[in-house]
């Protein structure tokens, strides 16, 4: 999710973490009162911060969870998972989709534009 778009889905941010909970994950931390928000980085190309929704741990690995809902601005959200991807890569994490029903489609065409098919995201319903 895009940073406008976080205020206005608060529920779907408690429906991952209570998902991601149920899998066993913990040290979770979200961009939401009542949890400690994940770390910040700057994108060097435009001095954007860049945060993910949701970063916890799992069997002693790190992940970067990114929650997929139709946007107006794919653009955006596109800039922000290949970044997420990167880092994550480079830094030995790992970087997962969070999608819900009604957003499975747009999630796939978007991961497919940016040739990261091989990532599956977690549907949650």
């Amino acid at each position: 999710m895009i940073k406008v778009e976080k205020q206005d889905n608060i529920d779907i941010l408690e429906k991952s973490i209570q998902h991601l909970e149920a899998r066993g994950f913990a040290n979770i931390k979200a961009d939401m009162e009542g949890f400690e928000t994940p770390k910040s980085y700057t994108k060097k190309s435009t001095g954007n911060p860049v945060t993910p929704d949701i970063t916890a741990t799992k069997n002693g690995r790190k992940y970067l969870f990114d929650i997929s809902l139709k946007s107006e601005k794919p653009t955006l959200l596109k800039s922000k998972w290949l970044f997420l991807d990167t880092l994550s890569r480079m830094k030995s994490n790992k970087f997962r989709i969070i999608t819900f029903r009604g957003h499975y489609k747009f999630t796939d065409t978007l991961l497919q534009e940016l040739n990261l098919g091989n990532k599956q995201p977690i549907k949650v319903t």
